[in-house]
């Protein structure tokens, strides 16, 4: 799946009822979420550095300010931080509520037009 069939269909679950997510929908929304940052990251790398495609997602991350930029660099690494933490579930976690949900979708979604995976 591509980036943006990904964060659309976040956002088909931030937006209807889906049948049978029913308390589980947060978690698999931020995975889609988180997916499709992870995703518009493999793009980007394959272009601009394939060798860092290898690397880790932290790695990516702090080779991420001499790419593309401070400001994207920091808004990537802010959201696939938050993300990380949401779609790794501990029974006292609660989940990411609708807000963080839109808000880490709307971050990702601009990131990946600036990373170039978007029309």
């Amino acid at each position: 799946m591509t980036p943006r069939e990904l964060l659309d269909e976040a956002d088909r679950l931030l937006s209807a009822v889906v049948p049978g997510t029913r308390g589980r929908w947060p978690r698999a929304c931020a995975w889609l979420i988180r997916l499709a940052l992870e995703r518009a990251l493999d793009d980007f790398w394959a272009r601009a550095l394939p060798e860092a495609a290898t690397c880790g997602m932290r790695a990516q991350l702090l080779l991420l300010p001499r790419y593309a930029g401070a400001a994207t660099a920091d808004e990537a690494r802010q959201a696939w931080l938050g993300l990380a933490r949401a779609t790794h579930h501990h029974a006292y976690d609660l989940a990411p509520t609708a807000a963080e949900l839109r808000r880490w979708h709307g971050h990702v979604r601009a990131l990946t037009e600036r990373l170039g995976g978007l029309p």
